[in-house]
């Protein structure tokens, strides 16, 4: 009997203990909690092909979530038209990094990326990029949103050469005409390293700067594409490639992209974390 009270007495105690809130180690009041990891959230590609564009160029809408999201818009096309975004709820913009202008076209065409890190969004979000230069040319517009995400804790740009490997099989197959196939119809570009203290949701995407209609650009790495621009009409576009991979965890990361036809290629690489290293 004695035996059962005391048992009896120790759950009670059990679930008295169990019903007091928790506080951190010499603080009081509740344990803040854990934010939300970053996540990928809606996303779209606006493409106008050269001679078909319309001035602003505006996405389709997206229902975004109402706070908490980062939003990344990149520019790439001619260069008197690589102005900063504007979007339908009056978002602030920053530039990320210097302006990636393409080889061998004469300064004309470039790539520009911007961050909006804090402010409002809900139905029917757009982006919309004035086209004051040239408004009937040729622009790409990728429009992603970052859930959960406060910044931007690391980004890479580069605009790396084709592999050795494949500059000394395109001169053989200059040289032998016939002889070497398919080595030279491929590229594989890497882009620039990112650093992250945690979760963090990456963005990578890929700018061909070939002369080029019908392509192929394929991430490794554990990217996964979710936009694309590779399938040109006659008239011509700015090709583009956008993939995300989640991480949980701190660390180093780069992608490496590969298909055909051979051509260069601005590469980007961005790192989204729901807080900021301690």
């Amino acid at each position: 009997m004695s035996g059962r009270s005391r048992g009896g007495r120790r759950a009670w105690r059990v679930l008295m203990l169990a019903c007091i809130p928790l506080t951190a180690a010499g603080v009081d009041g509740p344990v803040p909690p854990v934010p939300a990891p970053p996540a990928l959230g809606v996303h779209t590609l606006l493409a106008q092909a050269d001679h078909r564009g319309r001035r602003p160029a505006v996405t389709v809408p997206l229902d975004t979530a109402p706070t908490g999201s980062a939003l990344l818009v990149l520019n790439g096309g001619f260069a008197s038209n690589a102005v900063p975004p504007t979007d339908s709820y009056g978002r602030h913009w920053t530039q990320v990094g210097p302006t990636a202008v393409y080889d061998g076209y004469q300064g004309r065409f470039d790539v520009k990326a911007y961050v909006s890190l804090a402010g409002p969004g809900g139905p029917h979000h757009t982006v919309s990029i004035d086209k004051p230069g040239e408004p009937d040319r040729e622009i790409t517009i990728p429009f992603v949103e970052i859930r959960h995400a406060a910044v931007l804790q690391d980004f890479a740009q580069n605009y790396p050469a084709p592999t050795l490997t494949q500059r000394i099989a395109g001169k053989l197959k200059r040289t032998l005409e016939g002889m070497l196939s398919e080595p030279d119809d491929r590229f594989s570009v890497t882009s620039g390293e990112v650093a992250t203290t945690g979760p963090a949701t990456l963005i990578a995407v890929w700018w061909g700067d070939g002369n080029v209609r019908q392509m192929s650009a394929v991430p490794d790495n554990g990217f996964t594409v979710i936009d694309s621009y590779l399938q040109l009409p006659p008239i011509s576009g700015v090709q583009c490639a956008v993939a995300y991979r989640q991480v949980d965890r701190a660390g180093t990361y780069r992608v490496s992209w590969s298909g055909s036809p051979r051509q260069r290629a601005i590469l980007w690489l961005f790192a989204f974390q729901s807080a900021a290293a301690p």
